[in-house]
């Protein structure tokens, strides 16, 4: 440890006039958790960097900083209960479904809508920095013939079930979706300016919430905090199951109960086909009575980089393995029975849970707090420091469910991820417009539609709005026996 310079010795170092000492309180709560190093160039900084940096250590809720450096750390090596597949009555999958169940579901999942059941929460903490861009990941244009944004097609989707479960009931009076938005410190304030340069995109002002997630100290192996500068602590967002404490911290869990809401569909920014509050997901939920579920979609081969859903012992809770944590023959072990692989289904962010079960696992996770260690390059006062970020991830939470249901997709329906830039091998922009024109193109010919194009169709296709279609219904009308030139967009 680096030994404090202060008082005399200092002076007779640097000779002039001794700077005033660290305020002797914080910096003896600093000693109690072995942190007191933040301290270490006080004598050099300038009374204005001095007061910053008491302000960014008052700040600090450092008792359960502490808690969480110290349990995450002393996690590592824990034994986990063996890994086994999921069982199959926990999954419905996408061909044992009748189109009467669909229905069913469909309907059930609009009737809670109609009812103001349904809130949605959006993880949106992300900067798009692999996109090429330092805005929040929402506001990113994929190049559809819209032009619209992530976020501008999220709200529209949100716009139309809400006329359609509206419709459901015969009522001419929509109740609107809640949308809770979670920003980080680093997106809060672009995301907010966004919404209200677009006028919150036909959505009412009053139905969204932002929220952020917090941070955490960047820290040492050995637990100490990095500094960023001599007068700032380094730190990073705590992840995105950073949403439970968050939710909690800010009253939302409180405001939705205040709502009436029961059920909550949570999701990620970066999927360009997301149905954000599907009825038949919400519908499948009601009915399974399940504390929390998940959509997942077949793993394409067995090296394919995505976390699977696997049971924690013989009759334990789900959870989610990182491809990481799996070795290559695991990853290829085949069913017998089926001839697919055991351990299949992917996790893609898109999940529902009960507001019971996010006030129990809100308590939960901050009760045990083990985070994720990521040793990560971090800005220091050194320049660059190999050091540890400490993540929640918002699976984390099926550890904690009494009870858990997956639901299988599509993929090419409902799974286009936008993470990397154009001119990689997956997961960009281009790919993620790509999905969505083919999913729509095959939209307007079921719908009895045709369609010209002057480049090859397997390059382009149409757009149709979310304000038109959900998920492929009530297009007749538009589509029967007219012809679209691709690439367009459809619209009322």
């Amino acid at each position: 440890m680096k030994e404090m310079v202060v008082g005399s010795e200092a002076v007779a170092r640097r000779g002039g006039t001794p700077p005033p000492p660290p305020p002797q309180a914080l910096l003896e709560r600093l000693k109690d958790y072995g942190q007191e190093d933040a301290f270490a160039l006080w004598d050099e900084l300038s009374s204005e960097e001095r007061d910053l940096l008491v302000k960014d250590i008052e700040k600090l809720d450092l008792p359960r900083v502490d808690r969480i450096i110290r349990c995450s750390l002393g996690s590592q090596g824990v034994h986990l209960p063996a890994i086994e597949p999921v069982p199959e009555s926990s999954v419905s999958s996408v061909e044992e479904r009748t189109p009467e169940v669909r229905e069913r579901w469909w309907k059930r999942g609009l009737r809670a809508i109609s009812e103001g059941k349904l809130a949605v929460v959006l993880l949106s903490g992300g900067q798009g920095t692999r996109l090429g861009s330092s805005d929040p990941k929402g506001c990113f244009n994929i190049g559809l013939p819209s032009g619209k944004s992530l976020f501008q097609i999220q709200a529209e989707r949100i716009l139309c079930i809400q006329r359609l479960a509206a419709q459901s009931i015969d009522s001419s009076s929509v109740v609107p979706i809640h949308w809770y938005i979670m920003t980080s410190p680093f997106t809060d304030d672009a995301t907010r300016k966004f919404f209200e340069s677009h006028k919150y995109f036909g959505l009412e002002v009053d139905q969204v919430t932002f929220f952020q997630q917090g941070t955490l100290p960047c820290v040492s192996s050995d637990g100490r905090f990095i500094m960023e500068t001599p007068y700032k602590v380094a730190k990073a967002p705590d992840g995105n199951g950073g949403v439970y404490a968050a939710l909690k911290s800010s009253k939302l869990l409180e405001d939705m109960a205040m709502r009436g809401v029961k059920f909550v569909d949570c999701y990620g920014v970066d999927n360009a086909l997301v149905r954000v509050a599907d009825p038949a997901f919400l519908g499948y939920f009601i009915d399974k009575g399940v504390a929390t579920a998940a959509k997942v979609v077949r793993k394409a081969y067995p090296q394919e980089k995505v976390g699977v859903f696997v049971q924690r012992g013989r009759g334990g809770p789900l959870a989610v393995v990182e491809y990481t944590e799996m070795d290559t023959s695991m990853a290829s072990e085949i069913n017998q029975t089926t001839g697919r692989l055991r351990y299949c289904w992917s996790n893609v962010c898109l999940h529902m849970f009960t507001v019971d079960f996010l006030n129990h696992v809100a308590n939960g996770l901050e009760k045990d707090s083990i985070y994720h260690l990521a040793e990560k390059k971090i800005p220091s006062i050194h320049g660059i420091t190999v050091g540890l970020k400490l993540e929640q991830f918002i699976f984390d939470a099926f550890a904690y469910a009494p009870s858990t249901a997956l639901f299988e997709v599509l993929r090419e329906e409902e799974f286009a991820p936008v993470k990397n830039a154009n001119g990689a091998s997956y997961d960009t922009p281009d790919s993620a417009r790509l999905m969505l024109l083919r999913l729509h193109s095959r939209w307007v010919v079921a719908a009895g539609g045709f369609l010209t194009h002057s480049v090859p169709l397997y390059l382009t296709g149409v757009e149709i709005s979310p304000l038109c279609s959900y998920a492929g219904e009530n297009l007749e009308a538009i589509c029967r026996a007219r012809t679209f030139h691709a690439p367009c967009e459809i619209t009322f």
